[in-house]
Formats: structure tokens, C-alpha cells, sequence
């Protein structure tokens, strides 16, 4: 394996992270198995970074791929293109918003580009409202929009960006607050913000903040937002890239906790529609979207192998109740880890929602973030046979933990302790 990461580094940025101090190579996974170079077997919590949504090597993806490859694999969008046709059809009907169109990508980064774009058109202002602690991608716009300072390399930015306070429910000014009285300040700091400035075009945020290590406000602070949104004109745009597809549990949409607010104006996604292959995509209603005039296309979005993938991962997911598995086996997992972490000083907070849970470490007894402690969890972790991620606003510090869809109830034990053993090696 040294031989192989040696090549890595001699071709590959070294802003490019790995993973563990001697970093693996996956070679081959099955259900929400993964086996390394040395042939060794892990449970996979993390998911490729929460993007093999349903299971590794599922039959009924591997197959619509195999059948699509061999028909055509790419023509791009200048044809017309019937598994593209059909998954936007499926989406859009999905997606809440009325007289909805979709337009696919490769990536979520290039989602919230697209996004960014359509609402700067249509608004006429490259003004844009974001969350603290929040990640959008890794473009040149998507940069400045990203309010988590470990993955914005650049203050160079397009947009002029505001960011918003309400994404991190447990630190910050209003931490002490009850979630109404915390509510009612944000709104009230977002009132402020918008006193100084004018003709702001969207508002973006994630529901659960993904890289921010599974932060989340309470349910109803976007519904509060839309109201002083409307007001002004800006548009909502919802980044479903990590909270999509029933990943939650309790919503098949991370926007639905905030259900008052109704659909936002603009929904993005990614990950786990794909189940592996390079799916992401921007849906909007149809006055939205068309407003570009000027011509435009995607080589690699919607390209029939891809949307062949998203049509039997998206299947499966619906038929199986996928949505229905989170909610039941997430909210095991979450006690589980709950009750694991009870008497740990390092552990701050057990966060999440379905099968989306962070666990936050500190130096005990104090705020302090700990991102040494979160390196030598993920450590112990992989030699237990358990891979997670990690993330956070606090220089990394958050566990991350986020399984296939269909993990099963035996699995979930099993993660769980070979993650308390982790956790009490600290």
C-alpha cells in the first residue's frame, strides 16, 4: 500500500486529504460492506461521504448500468434523452415545488453553481444570503458562499456574501436560548442584516449542515426566514445534497422539517441519487429556471448511464421504504450511540436525524474543540473494522456517521460497539 499512496502523492494536490495515517485503498464493497487492498472487511458508516446511498454492488443499480453501457453511454444534452427525461419526471414530482423543471449536473458542487446562477439571474444581483458554518462545494462560487473557514481557500469570490446566523443550534450568541427565543433572534439578526443591504437574491442553506458536522437549527427556523424572504422577494434555495432521498428519516426532503414555509424556490441535489455514479442536479420552478437567456448545456449531466443508475437507485429506495429503514434503524443507532458515549468527558453532543449523526469531541470540560481526539476516534474505528467520516465548523472535530439506507439492525449494533470501543480508547 505504501508503493500506491507513495504514486498518490507524487501526482496528486496535496490539498487533496486522505483518510488514516497509512490510507487504504477500497476495492470492492457489497451491502454495507467494503473490503480494502489487503483484503480486509469494514463496516461502512460514511458511504463514500454519504453517496452509496442504498448498498455497495446493488443488483439493481449494477444492472441498469451494465444494460445502459451497452446500449450508449454518453450523448450529451443536444439529443434527446429518455432516462433523463424520466428521472426528471420522477424528481420533479418528488421535489414539492409546482410546475417544477430539472436540470442535471455532475456533482453537488456544480448543482449549487448552477443554482447560484439561476438566482443571481433571476434576481439581477449577485447578492447572496448563507449560513455560518455551511458548505456548498468547491467552485470558484460555491467557495464564497461556504461560511466553514477549513473549506474556503479563497476570500475571492463573484457574489458578495452575507452570512446568516441559526445553523448551529448549541454554540454562538443564542445557544442558551429556548429554541423559540432562538428562533425569534435569528430572525431578528436576519431583519438587521437586511436593513443595511437591498436586492439580495437568494438565500442558500442546508436543512442539517453536512461538512458542518450535522448541524441543524430547530424545525421551523426556515419557515420563520421564508417570511421575511417573501417580504423582500429573495429566493430560497435548499441544499439537499447530503439531506435528500429520505436520509433524515421523519422527511424524504431536509426542507420538510420546516414544512410552514412550503417548497423553496430552488432544491438542489446530489450523493446518493446516484448511488456512486456522478448524478446532481437543480430543480426549480419552471419561471426560474428558464430565465437564462443566453444559451447554455451540460456535456456530462444527465447522461444516460448516469440517469439509467438514479431510475433503479431511486426505485429501490421507494419500493424498499428506505426512508421508513432510517427512520426506524437511525433512531436504534442514535441511542445506541447515545447511551455509548454516556461518561465519555470528550463527548460534547450526540446530533442527528435518521441516518445522519454527528458526534461532537471537545477537551474535556471545556468548549474547546478537539480535532486530535476526532483523529484518534476514526483511527480506532478503522481498526475495529468501522470506517466513518468526520467534519465540523471547530477545525474537524465531529464524527461523522452516515450508512448505507438499508443498513439493518444487526448492523447498527455492530457499528455501534465497535464505535464505543473506539471512543473509549480515548
Amino acid at each position: 500500500m505504501s508503493e500506491l499512496f507513495d504514486r498518490h502523492k507524487a501526482v496528486i494536490p496535496d490539498w487533496v486529504a486522505l483518510y488514516y495515517r497509512d490510507p487504504i485503498e477500497i476495492t470492492h464493497g457489497e451491502g454495507r460492506h467494503v473490503w480494502d487492498a489487503e483484503g480486509r472487511r469494514y463496516l461502512d458508516f460514511f458511504g463514500g461521504i454519504l453517496t452509496t446511498m442504498t448498498a455497495h454492488a446493488l443488483p439493481e443499480v449494477t444492472k441498469a448500468v451494465s444494460e445502459q453501457a451497452g446500449r450508449i453511454i454518453h450523448s450529451s444534452t443536444l439529443y434527446l434523452n429518455r432516462p433523463m427525461v424520466e428521472l426528471a419526471e420522477r424528481i420533479a414530482g418528488l421535489s414539492g415545488i409546482p410546475d417544477a423543471r430539472v436540470f442535471f449536473t455532475t456533482s453537488g458542487t456544480e448543482a449549487n453553481d448552477a443554482a447560484l446562477l439561476l438566482a443571481t439571474a433571476y434576481r439581477r444581483s449577485n447578492q447572496i444570503l448563507a449560513m455560518r458554518n455551511s458548505y456548498h462545494g468547491r467552485s470558484f462560487s460555491t467557495v464564497g458562499i461556504t461560511g466553514n473557514r477549513a473549506w474556503s481557500p479563497t476570500g475571492l469570490s463573484p457574489l458578495q456574501t452575507l452570512y446568516v446566523h441559526g445553523a448551529v443550534r448549541t454554540r454562538g450568541p443564542y445557544a442558551q436560548y429556548t429554541d423559540e427565543r432562538f428562533i425569534d433572534a435569528c430572525v431578528d439578526d436576519l431583519e438587521d442584516l437586511l436593513g443595511h443591504t437591498r436586492d439580495v437574491a437568494a438565500l442558500i442553506a442546508e436543512p442539517i449542515q453536512g461538512v458542518g458536522g450535522f448541524t441543524a437549527p430547530p424545525d421551523g427556523l426556515y419557515a420563520a426566514f421564508r417570511r421575511v424572504l417573501d417580504r423582500h422577494g429573495i429566493l430560497w434555495i435548499s441544499d439537499e445534497v447530503q439531506t435528500g432521498w429520505g436520509r433524515t428519516g421523519d422527511h424524504f426532503w431536509g426542507w420538510q422539517a420546516h414544512g410552514q414555509a412550503g417548497p423553496p424556490d430552488i432544491l438542489t441535489f446530489a450523493k446518493g441519487i446516484g448511488n456512486g455514479m456522478s448524478v446532481g442536479g437543480v430543480v426549480a420552478r419552471a419561471e426560474i429556471m428558464n430565465c437564462l437567456d443566453a444559451n447554455s448545456i451540460s456535456t456530462f449531466g444527465g447522461s444516460p448511464i448516469t440517469m439509467a443508475a438514479g431510475l433503479a437507485n431511486l426505485s429501490y429506495l421507494l419500493e424498499h421504504d428506505l426512508q421508513g429503514n432510517a427512520r426506524r434503524v437511525g433512531g436504534l443507532l442514535i441511542e445506541r450511540i447515545r447511551a455509548a458515549c454516556a461518561g465519555i468527558p470528550a463527548v460534547r453532543e450526540v446530533r442527528g436525524r435518521g441516518l445522519m449523526i454527528g458526534i461532537e469531541l471537545t477537551e474535556p470540560d471545556t468548549d474547546r474543540a478537539d480535532p486530535d481526539a476526532a483523529a484518534a476516534v476514526l483511527e480506532a474505528a478503522r481498526e475495529n473494522g468501522l470506517l466513518i467520516g468526520k467534519g465540523g465548523g471547530h477545525n474537524t472535530s465531529t464524527l461523522r456517521v452516515a450508512p448505507p439506507l438499508s443498513l439493518t439492525v444487526a448492523e447498527a449494533e455492530e457499528g455501534a460497539a465497535m464505535l464505543e470501543q473506539a471512543l473509549r480508547e480515548l
